[in-house]
């Protein structure tokens, strides 16, 4: 439930800036379409394997909380371990096809309301930022927001080094802003990473998604407020801003 005064407003990148399920979609054709041109079969499993075994470890690292060895390395390592492939391969195609390729369709997947979202918060004064599981400068570039945000943080950076629904990102956005918790709302777009995580610190949390409700996940107990646009969001957000 969102708590009044915000002060500030943290937001997720992927899922919640953009559409998801579209990127993913371009993505799909791409994807679908690399037998043809590597015009290998070797070659294209290599980077299906490389990518399924990326994303796998990155959703099984959250388990680990905050370790003491830097995510930064661990996920790739654990991910060539498990597609049976070279480090330095497996970095090369996580990096062209999971932070590169995508950002030319960034702007065909934004959602809308977004800017007039961030006018609006910034009309009245409160500050807005990023924080993510996954770099988020290149990403706010292709979407047309690059200095929009006044901190933008990921959670394998040094300071943090702790996956979502760990609360240690979203408390050191708190300490670098001066602001308690309790004045921050986070909007993002998963229950079970994004909500959770945000209760953890002391947040309230706004969920974009498919309709306008007060949801309590089943697979936790956190409650948040599911929005399906930018727009209903800033509706709600008048009479606690």
């Amino acid at each position: 439930m969102i708590q009044p005064p915000i002060r500030a407003v943290l937001m997720d990148m992927d899922g919640t800036l953009y559409h998801q399920g579209v990127l993913r979609g371009f993505m799909a054709l791409e994807l679908g379409a690399l037998p043809f041109s590597t015009r290998s079969s070797r070659a294209t499993r290599g980077v299906w394997r490389s990518l399924k075994a990326f994303r796998r470890v990155r959703e099984e690292l959250r388990r680990l909380e905050a370790p003491e060895v830097s995510l930064a390395t661990l996920q790739y390592v654990e991910a060539a371990l498990r597609a049976g492939e070279d480090q330095a391969y497996l970095e090369r195609v996580v990096t062209e096809w999971i932070y590169q390729r995508p950002l030319k369709y960034l702007r065909f997947c934004k959602r809308s309301g977004l800017e007039a979202f961030l006018t609006f918060l910034d009309g009245r004064g409160i500050r807005v930022g990023m924080f993510s599981d996954y770099p988020v400068e290149d990403k706010l570039q292709a979407l047309g927001l690059a200095g929009r945000m006044s901190l933008t943080l990921c959670a394998t950076e040094p300071a943090i080094n702790a996956f979502k629904p760990h609360p240690k990102g979203f408390l050191h956005a708190c300490a670098l802003w001066g602001v308690s918790p309790d004045e921050v709302l986070y909007v993002g777009d998963r229950p079970e990473v994004d909500a959770l995580g945000a209760e953890r610190a002391g947040m309230s949390c706004a969920l974009l998604g498919k309709g306008d409700s007060r949801w309590v996940p089943r697979h936790t107990a956190v409650r948040s407020v599911v929005f399906s646009s930018f727009k209903g969001l800033q509706h709600a957000l008048t009479s606690h801003c």
